[in-house]
């Protein structure tokens, strides 16, 4: 069995990427109300801050900073997920749970990154913005309706026209 090291780090910032099990499904999209909802419910109970979030109909990047003297961000993947899940599994086809309770709708595993510096965190927040042109849904940033890029447009960090210039290369963050 392969084992992952994870780093743990009171207060970090962490890049995500959480993908479901079918990669051909549209139920992050299609039910991004209910995600949202899930994220509130998770943040209640265990806070975190999003940085940035792109969500993707079968996959999302996020940016989350834990707060100071916390370093368990995997409570927090972990209840997003089961919020979600539970909150759509009347709605999808074989999405009901298993005898160890879990819904067949995420990959078990999800891919954490610990944000190093600041050029590091733009980078990944470039990432993210940038990720649904890269996918092909759409021709510029600002198209893509389930981003934070639109946050950061009407905050004045970044214009309406970027263009996500940073990532012309080959960077893959996680994802196949």
């Amino acid at each position: 069995m392969v084992r992952y090291r994870r780093v743990w780090v009171d207060g970090g910032t962490y890049f995500f990427t959480l993908t479901l099990i079918d990669r051909h499904a549209s139920y992050l999209t299609q039910y991004v109300d209910e995600l949202r909802q899930a994220f509130r419910e998770s943040r209640k109970n265990h806070p975190f801050k999003i940085e940035a979030i792109v969500v993707l109909p079968e996959h999302l990047h996020m940016i989350l900073t834990l707060p100071e003297g916390v370093s368990d961000y995997a409570r927090r993947i972990q209840s997003i997920k089961a919020i979600f899940s539970r909150k759509v599994a009347n709605l999808i086809p074989g999405c009901c749970p298993n005898n160890r309770g879990e819904y067949n709708l995420w990959q078990r595993r999800y891919w954490e990154h610990l944000i190093r510096d600041e050029e590091d965190f733009n980078s990944h927040v470039d990432y993210i913005h940038y990720n649904p042109v890269k996918h092909k849904l759409v021709d510029e940033v600002k198209a893509w309706p389930y981003s934070s890029f639109h946050h950061y447009v009407r905050e004045r960090i970044l214009p309406q026209d970027w263009a996500g210039y940073a990532f012309t290369s080959n960077s893959n963050f996680g994802e196949r």
